[in-house]
């Protein structure tokens, strides 16, 4: 790496080094990143960041599980979807010892306080995000949603308790699965906040039944497409 390229690196990335690898679920892992400049990171559950995953510029979104700004770490679960695109790639091979740049945490897919419930709906891609807003939850908040994954197994363990559904074998673009199970919950007359995340046609779909068949306001919607497949960086 010439100095212009690491300069230009330090100056929109964050520097860090993976420090533990850990797999959560059979396709996801835990990645710790740690370092001095992680402590100084501000980050609100839900917020995900930006990974330079190959060089020079390929970027792919992870969700923060957990940020210990005692510890100065940060960690990422990432899922490996079983090709070769890029992110899969990444979350596949990292190993401690790895250097890691990546972007300050954004994004706005985060609890709404005051909200009268809260409803979630995703897949695997979006359980990270969903563990981490639901630790920010007050515990007497009402929470309802469904959350998919391929098989029973492939579930993360969240500390609220959300509908699980299986795919089993079905696609998880465009997935019928979730949009069922949201369809199926029992949800209060009147609307809450519903954050939908995961595969970008499938949280189409699931706002459209909240919007459409349920009568929701479309800003008490919020969405964070993750991945579809076709669609450059988010494969």
């Amino acid at each position: 790496m010439n100095i212009i390229t690491r300069a230009l690196r330090s100056r929109l990335f964050v520097t860090g080094e993976i420090v533990a690898a850990e797999q959560v679920a059979p396709r996801m892992r835990r990645l710790r990143i740690a370092g001095q400049a992680v402590a100084g990171l501000a980050w609100t559950p839900g917020q995900h960041v930006r990974v330079l995953v190959d060089a020079p510029l390929t970027l792919r979104t992870y969700s923060v599980w957990q940020h210990d700004p005692t510890w100065e770490c940060i960690d990422l679960v990432g899922y490996d979807h079983g090709a070769d695109a890029p992110g899969a790639t990444w979350v596949r091979t990292a190993r401690p010892g790895q250097e890691v740049a990546f972007t300050k945490p954004e994004g706005k897919l985060t609890v709404r306080q005051g909200a009268p419930y809260h409803l979630f709906a995703g897949e695997e891609t979006a359980a990270v995000a969903f563990g981490a807003m639901l630790r920010a939850v007050p515990a007497d908040a009402a929470v309802f949603g469904a959350v998919e994954a391929e098989e029973g197994g492939d579930h993360l363990d969240l500390p609220r308790d959300l509908v699980r559904v299986c795919r089993s074998g079905a696609p998880a673009a465009g997935s019928e699965t979730l949009v069922k199970a949201v369809a199926a919950l029992d949800l209060p007359d009147a609307p809450g906040v519903a954050y939908l995340a995961g595969e970008a046609r499938t949280i189409q779909a699931v706002r459209a039944h909240l919007v459409g068949e349920r009568g929701w306001p479309r800003r008490d919607v919020i969405t964070k497409p993750f991945w579809t497949p076709g669609r450059k960086g988010l494969d």
